[in-house]
């Protein structure tokens, strides 16, 4: 898979990465792990992104492929408070540990890059989590550090000299991010990961939602449901399906390094692959879906924020 330049890092990375929320949240069988994992890495995928806070997810990376760790750029994320560690949440002291865990359960001696997980803009402002990581990385735990999130605090963090790497939500019914994080990303060639890449595939009937991935998509399926699109309105013909479009229309902006699927299934992260290739969609059809939910954002008499 070909690969680009991950913004001021210096690092390679893939248009396509597999994120592993869902290997948690919905308590995958280790050997199904095992074969979503290595089949992309097989394919040449070389980014994978977790998180301290998704249920059992760095165990089961660590388990599945940490004897390949040469092999890909690894990012887990950081900042609530838990249970078996000491601080609060923000804290130097529960960031520090949960880096250490995390090393741990991913049985590695480093993460490429560690973001802080969707804290809030006034926590950005105060320093405190920030410089936990300028520390965890002076001690070569850590080699790049930033945060997740989106709106006017990604935007910020985006603009800080600590920050290398931003991950947001972009996707056809999450644009809002496209007009206020990229532009700042773009000027300080800040990485950009692209979250829910998908729209968490918004286009399913509820009943298809797993787990906590029923309330989680709801919003994202009333958006879509608002635009009233179909493939053929955007000049389609034969078999195409939304994931494909969805996906080439997150890779198709400029300054976007990465998008994470998370998915369950290995034939699924095969599709991906599949739609990744086709590569990016052409302009008059990303045009149109911008258009669009711009249009259904007015409608709705409602501002259409990222969704965190």
């Amino acid at each position: 898979m070909k690969q680009q330049s991950f913004g001021i890092t210096g690092l390679s990375i893939t248009p396509l990465g597999f994120g592993a929320g869902p290997i948690g949240y919905l308590a995958t069988d280790q050997k199904e792990v095992e074969a979503i994992v290595n089949h992309l890495l097989d394919a040449g995928v070389n980014f994978i992104d977790t998180a301290a806070a998704y249920l059992g997810s760095e165990e089961a990376l660590g388990a599945a492929v940490s004897h390949r760790r040469d092999e890909f750029i690894l990012v887990s994320k950081c900042g609530q408070a838990f249970r078996d560690l000491p601080g609060e949440a923000w804290s130097k002291s529960v960031i520090t540990a949960t880096v250490d865990r995390s090393l741990q359960r991913l049985k590695t001696d480093h993460l490429d890059v560690m973001l802080l997980h969707t804290c809030d803009l006034e926590v950005l402002k105060q320093g405190e989590a920030l410089g936990a990581l300028v520390q965890a990385r002076a001690a070569g735990k850590i080699r790049f550090l930033g945060y997740s999130g989106d709106n006017e605090a990604a935007a910020f963090a985006a603009g800080l000299p600590e920050v290398s790497v931003i991950e947001t939500s972009l996707n056809i019914c999450d644009q809002a991010n496209l007009d206020t994080v990229l532009p700042v990303t773009r000027d300080r060639n800040v990485g950009v990961i692209a979250k829910r890449p998908i729209a968490n595939a918004a286009w399913r009937p509820v009943e298809a939602f797993q787990g906590i991935y029923q309330d989680y998509a709801q919003p994202y399926r009333e958006r879509f449901a608002a635009m009233k699109l179909t493939p053929q309105d955007l000049g389609f013909a034969g078999e195409v399906n939304w994931s494909e479009i969805a996906l080439r229309f997150t890779l198709s902006h400029p300054g976007v390094h990465t998008a994470i699927i998370g998915t369950t299934s290995a034939a699924n992260a095969q599709r991906n692959l599949d739609a990744v290739a086709k590569g990016p969609l052409a302009p008059e059809v990303v045009e149109k879906l911008r258009a669009t939910f711009k249009t259904a954002e007015r409608s709705s008499k409602h501002r259409w924020p990222g969704l965190t």
